[in-house]
């Protein structure tokens, strides 16, 4: 589903898994997904902003250029996504899990090189 606007779902989505779903371009605007998974999902350029997304899981998520803009992102789990790119000044991160090579995508906003 490209560009599927989920924001007309509050409520209904907030049980549901996404695995091995194409999702770019989706819009999830001030959702609550407390717990969701999106397991082998395409979610590139997809829109996070105000969701809470509290202990989701982006399992071998693609995620180049989606959006996180005050977002809870406590216990997450990034640790096999690639692609992102978190403000960690714009977004809640305690406790959420990233692999040592996906930190760089929490130092571009601040303009840190790692060679």
């Amino acid at each position: 589903m490209l560009g599927g606007d989920f924001t007309g779902c509050k409520g209904l989505l907030s049980s549901f898994d996404f695995e091995k779903c194409l999702l770019q371009f989706s819009s999830f605007i001030g959702m609550k997904l407390k717990s969701c998974n999106f397991i082998d999902c395409n979610l590139e350029e997809a829109d996070f902003t105000e969701c809470n997304l509290a202990e989701a899981n982006f399992d071998r998520a693609v995620l180049n250029r989606t959006v996180f803009f005050h977002t809870n992102l406590e216990q997450a789990d990034f640790s096999t996504a690639i692609g992102y790119e978190i403000d960690p000044r714009h977004n809640s991160l305690r406790k959420a899990r990233f692999s040592l090579a996906g930190v760089i995508g929490l130092l571009r906003p601040f303009g840190i090189v790692v060679d």
